[in-house]
């Protein structure tokens, strides 16, 4: 079963300064019927204006995964580490027993558009870690994230798999989905096929009970989506 929910049903929340959408329920915006999939908690897409960006606060057992779509990010935290994140690259930060940190648009002339997302942990009171990467930009599947942090993947401490889809127009790809798992998709560009449902930038999309997933690009535009293998 395939239940998508568009960008225009998203939670919103503007402060002048930050101006996001929520695929689940985050801060001020509540709904009963949007908590998260599965483990993954929280997805914001976030614009942050010039100068701006998020104050030191805290966070305990959650991981947490942005994903800079343009602009660059300044991170400080209170492990020691302090990294600017460009668009493209990767960051997970697990909480763990508790870290403070803040995220600040670096860039003094453009805006900083990325996703936030929050998973579970499947383990509580763990030591801090903070990690970066950028991926590239390859067609087909990429994996970012795994419970081994195999083959150079970013280390998640939750049965998951967060995974980068590129499509270039007039190409598609079949995914396997093992048996009692589930797929979490966020559009981010492009428009996808995914076996008979269409999603535009922004779109999220429930998959449950299907063991085969058929992706498609029949735009002019390239695709890129992310894609989240969770128990």
């Amino acid at each position: 079963m395939i239940t998508v929910r568009h960008s225009d049903q998203r939670g919103l929340a503007n402060f002048g300064w930050l101006n996001s959408k929520h695929s689940f329920s985050f801060g001020h915006y509540y709904d009963p019927q949007h908590m998260g999939f599965s483990v993954l908690r929280v997805i914001n897409d976030d614009i942050v204006t010039v100068g701006a960006g998020f104050n030191t606060h805290g966070h305990k057992d959650m991981e947490i995964i942005s994903y800079v779509l343009e602009g660059a990010i300044e991170h400080k935290d209170s492990e020691g580490n302090v990294h600017i994140l460009s668009a493209g690259e990767f960051q997970i930060m697990s909480a763990g027993s508790g870290i403070y940190h803040s995220e600040y648009n670096v860039s003094p002339t453009e805006h900083l558009k990325f996703l936030q997302i929050w998973i579970k942990p499947n383990s509580l009171g763990n030591k801090p870690s903070y990690a970066q990467k950028d991926f590239g930009k390859q067609q087909g599947l990429t994996t970012i994230a795994t419970p081994t942090g195999e083959d150079g993947t970013l280390l998640i401490k939750q049965d998951t798999k967060l995974h980068q889809l590129i499509l270039k127009p007039d190409s598609k790809l079949s995914i396997d989905i093992a048996t009692n798992r589930k797929i979490y998709l966020h559009q981010i560009n492009g428009t996808l096929s995914v076996d008979d449902v269409e999603l535009n930038a922004g779109d999220g999309a429930k998959i449950d009970n299907i063991r085969t997933l058929n992706l498609a690009n029949r735009g002019q535009e390239k695709v890129t989506a992310l894609i989240f293998d969770l128990p």
